[in-house]
């Protein structure tokens, strides 16, 4: 036994250094810099501003231009969505709490930035898929708070009629959170097959966790995706742990956004707000626009809760860890000072946004509450896609088995 625990402590020593190097691409929610701005921001013409130079770093690609154009209503609204976002997932916490919602629940609180950035960059007809931390993308691809509350508490006024929970929420271009881990990957690459095939200008998201990235899938997917040159952008969140495991732990190459072979990539801040949008107008621009086939995206970024609502957080990562990323690198803090700072709004104003966010809430999961719950006639409804479904449905009859 004393043997065995001076061969374990001599691998602790083994494990190279370089496993636990910090990331190259600096996370700070507020580096960006006031470029070049117009005489009166309040008439709709747009300001220059520069990222940080560490904001993106290439894999077999250039990186995009640092300089970008935005205007004060994007930047405002950027600003009340990203904290109605943070509004939902936190009374969602709390109806979780209370024991109003059941079963699986997994929050996005701290990564605001790459849901509303993704939509910031994107068209209305392009499509998104994600895995199960997915309700900030199904109001901004859109659905409705009061649907998504509804849907978590399995209420009829649930985006998928509280039959699908907190994992199955869709709208025309938002295909679901998906809970089998890495199996969007695919089905995004598939979605953009048909997009290619029908002879559309879109693209299709495909996001995953960097706990999904060792998938064999995930590399089947991005296989396919570069034979046939489909517009695909595959999205690494990573936000440095997958369930309770760090990503050094993991995976032997944490630079995910290399990891494609042959398919170039790009590492993001995903902390600020606007570089993450400019990275997902880069990757459109890439897929449809000059048609160069699939891109990876990973964006680095982080959650200040635990995996899920089962998982404290805080037995692999510790305290001081989480409250120093909320005090320092808040994406939502990041954009507050741009605006504030660039002379866009003032602190009052902003407050009066966040007023707006957190009434449009609270009204949202009052309405929720109010919404009856699935009879038992609607397990019959949905099975099939609206105007294709047989004359009547059953199940099998004894004559059918033998």
């Amino acid at each position: 036994m004393a043997s065995l625990a001076r061969l374990r402590h001599i691998k602790r020593l083994a494990i190279p250094r370089a496993a636990f190097q910090v990331r190259s691409v600096q996370t700070t929610a507020d580096t960006t810099q006031l470029h070049n701005k117009p005489d009166d921001v309040h008439t709709g013409a747009p300001m220059t501003v520069r990222l940080h130079e560490d904001s993106f770093k290439g894999y077999n690609c250039e990186i995009p231009d640092l300089e970008v154009q935005i205007t004060k209503d994007e930047l405002l609204e950027m600003y009340k969505q990203m904290q109605t976002v943070r509004r939902m997932e936190m009374a969602a916490d709390a109806l979780y709490k209370a024991k109003l919602v059941r079963g699986f629940c997994h929050l996005a609180i701290g990564q605001e930035a790459v849901s509303v950035g993704l939509e910031h960059g994107i068209t209305k007809t392009d499509r998104v898929i994600t895995a199960y931390r997915c309700h900030p993308f199904a109001i901004m691809r859109g659905g409705t708070i009061r649907g998504v509350i509804a849907e978590l508490l399995g209420r009829q006024d649930g985006m998928s009629h509280g039959k699908g929970g907190s994992m199955h929420i869709f709208t025309p271009t938002f295909f679901g959170g998906n809970g089998i881990v890495g199996a969007q990957v695919p089905i995004g690459a598939g979605v953009s097959f048909a997009q290619k095939y029908l002879g559309e200008k879109t693209c299709t998201f495909a996001l995953y966790g960097d706990g999904a990235s060792n998938q064999g899938q995930v590399f089947e997917a991005f296989n396919m995706a570069k034979l046939w040159n489909l517009p695909t952008v595959f999205v690494c969140e990573n936000n440095k742990y997958g369930m309770g495991t760090s990503a050094a732990r993991s995976s032997s190459n944490t630079d995910y956004y290399t990891r494609g072979d042959k398919i170039p990539g790009l590492q993001v801040n995903g902390m600020d707000i606007i570089a993450a949008k400019r990275a997902v107008e880069y990757a459109r621009k890439w897929a449809v626009d000059d048609e160069k086939g699939p891109l990876l995206l990973e964006f680095v970024t982080y959650r200040y809760g635990g995996h899920s609502m089962s998982d404290p957080g805080t037995t692999y990562r510790t305290r001081e860890e989480v409250q120093r990323m909320r005090s320092t690198q808040d994406p939502i803090r990041g954009l507050q000072k741009y605006i504030e700072e660039w002379g866009v709004a003032t602190e009052q104003e902003l407050k009066a946004l966040d007023k707006e966010a957190k009434a449009e809430v609270d009204q949202a999961v009052e309405e929720a509450k109010q919404s009856p719950e699935p009879q038992s006639v609607d397990l019959w409804s949905d099975i099939y896609y609206k105007g294709t479904e047989p004359p009547r449905m059953r199940g099998r009859e004894r004559e059918e088995v033998g």
